[in-house]
């Protein structure tokens, strides 16, 4: 087939620089975006009389059908016709003959391409965000569930200070909150319209593009056409917003992974989304979690990939850019494969309440609680942070726990120093029974 850019050549292309420089295998997941840009683009030029509306209104009547094809999957894709823009044109000339001929006057495939990516990232980042907010609701019904369930708080993954699971779980739903929120500010940079600005140098031509922007939602026009049809921020921006949220996904699967062991049993995984050995029949391994904390990895290299393609381009368009889309597609489909396995598989974890508690009143976790008694009875912090160090030295080499210490265990010059800050006939268990005690300030 004659390619449409062949008039000044007098050979045919090599079927193997064919192979190699189709994008169609990949792009054509674009098409959605390309007939909606196309569209509106022919509205453009036959209401500015660029083109005549009898050849305007035949084009439209032709990319709707190309539409119907594409969904019902009878649409012809070929490799010889290189991508989804040149595909969907030669088949719109087919339909249409010398209307669809003018359906490409004022643009180009640099400014045509910028706009498909940009119409599809801002489908797909509000599709990522209201699956984000699926998972925050699902967060918070687990914490709403388990409101009273107390656990041990980590710092260095040693126990530090109970905490509610509530309160952990909850931490997840401030962190995704981050991650929609950049979603929504690259939109920002997404949202604006590169068409018109054609090859690099803009057009002649009467265009509007502020019509064109109005009819695909688009809040603003690029001002500099060199930079609009060489800037891949945007997808850089999205990659680097997917590879922070990816990196709070393999935060949470750690640690799905990690309450799930024989060692700290805190959780139950549903057996839906674990699997079994095949020479250990014990086994019941949490092979979903381990797999997003894997793919957050893919997406790191999907920002780095596209990082290092545009690092040392030469303004404005190159064929390398060519190479924007893979990374980008790869990302959607990784992030939008984690959240729904997520989405499905939290509600079904079943949390190990007993376990968790008693873990918490383990390993001098109230310890803090017990300085910070001591400051409100008038010791000064940094006094009642070693004393207290000194009472729990007193518990690891005696065996005992804080809470099994009698009142006048505490009192003891060996372990205090000084004279006792401790009054009165409650033992220390029986202080701890106190909320304020008990808990600190966040129970309090």
């Amino acid at each position: 087939m004659k390619k449409p850019w062949a008039g000044r050549f007098t050979e045919k292309t090599s079927k193997v620089v064919e192979s190699f420089t189709e994008s169609i295998s990949f792009d054509r997941r674009l098409w959605r975006y390309d007939i909606e840009g196309s569209i509106a683009h022919a509205m453009m030029l036959g209401r500015q009389g660029i083109i005549p509306l009898k050849d305007s209104k035949p084009i439209i009547k032709g990319l709707e059908q190309i539409a119907n094809e594409i969904e019902e999957g009878s649409f012809e894709f070929r490799e010889e016709l290189e991508d989804i823009h040149m595909n969907i044109e030669a088949a719109l000339i087919k339909k249409t003959g010398a209307a669809g001929k003018k359906l490409h006057t004022a643009r180009s495939r640099n400014d045509q391409v910028a706009l498909d990516l940009r119409l599809y990232l801002r489908h797909e980042i509000k599709e990522i965000n209201l699956l984000i907010t699926g998972l925050q609701r699902v967060i918070l019904e687990a914490a709403e569930k388990n409101i009273a369930v107390i656990m041990p708080g980590y710092t260095h993954l040693q126990r530090a200070q109970p905490v509610l699971l509530s309160h952990h779980l909850l931490a997840y739903v401030e962190m995704f909150q981050r991650d929609k929120s950049r979603f929504e500010d690259a939109l920002k940079r997404i949202n604006t319209l590169p068409l018109g600005s054609c090859a690099l140098a803009g057009t002649t031509l009467p265009i509007d593009r502020g019509y064109v922007a109005k009819l695909l939602g688009f809040e603003g026009i690029t001002e500099n056409s060199i930079d609009a049809v060489s800037d891949r921020d945007f997808a850089i921006e999205f990659l680097a917003d997917s590879s922070i949220f990816m990196m709070h996904l393999s935060r949470l699967a750690e640690e799905l992974v990690i309450w799930s062991t024989s060692e700290f049993a805190f959780i139950e995984l549903p057996d839906a989304f674990t699997t079994g050995s095949s020479i250990m029949p014990q086994k019941k391994n949490p092979d979903a979690a381990e797999l997003i904390r894997g793919k957050t990895g893919r997406v790191y290299g999907d920002m780095l990939s596209l990082l290092t393609v545009m690092k040392g381009l030469p303004l404005s368009y190159n064929r390398d850019m060519q190479e924007d889309k893979i990374p980008v597609f790869d990302a959607v489909d990784t992030v939008k494969s984690c959240l729904a396995v997520l989405l499905q598989m939290l509600p079904e974890i079943k949390f190990m309440r007993e376990r968790m508690q008693d873990a918490a009143g383990e390993a001098y976790s109230t310890a803090t609680d017990i300085a910070e008694y001591l400051v409100k009875k008038g010791v000064p912090f940094r006094e009642a942070h070693g004393i207290t160090g000194k009472i729990v030295l007193y518990c690891v080499r005696n065996g005992k726990q804080l809470g099994e210490l009698s009142l006048n265990e505490f009192k003891k010059k060996d372990i205090e120093g000084r004279d006792s800050p401790f009054r009165g006939k409650e033992t220390v268990k029986e202080t701890q029974k106190n909320p304020e005690i008990k808990f600190g300030r966040i129970y309090a």
